[in-house]
């Protein structure tokens, strides 16, 4: 199994960026599958973004889509998501989230998560 560690989160003001990052041990990550994933104050655990294992592939959800780019370097075990144009509803912890099968992670049952970083947009 891989170990997940997230970092990059922080204040920002609306319509600015942020890059987190998720750096992975253990297994070979290059064979898994990872993601993105968000839980607001009081609200369920949402999916963000996935990428395939080969970073070919990917998947958004229609909230972020067009303003959140996710990407990994696989010789760096390391995950990115690059956030633009940030909006004060974009505030959460945001986890990241890696399984050998792609229909885990985007399902939101990865076998692995990582402990998450705090995002917070300001209006």
């Amino acid at each position: 199994q891989v170990q997940l560690v997230e970092s990059g989160g922080g204040l920002v003001q609306a319509g600015g960026s942020l890059r987190l990052s998720c750096a992975a041990s253990g297994r070979a990550f290059s064979v898994y599958a990872a993601g993105w994933f968000r839980q607001a104050p009081g609200k369920e655990r949402d999916f963000i973004a996935a990428i395939s294992f080969t970073g070919t592939g990917t998947y958004y959800a229609d909230s972020v889509k067009g303003r959140f780019t996710i990407s990994r370097d696989n010789a760096e075990n390391t995950v990115y998501l690059q956030m633009n144009s940030l909006k004060p509803e974009d505030t959460a912890v945001y986890f990241c989230a890696a399984d050998p099968r792609w229909t885990m992670v985007v399902g939101g049952k990865s076998g692995a998560w990582g402990q998450g970083t705090q995002v917070t947009v300001s209006s």
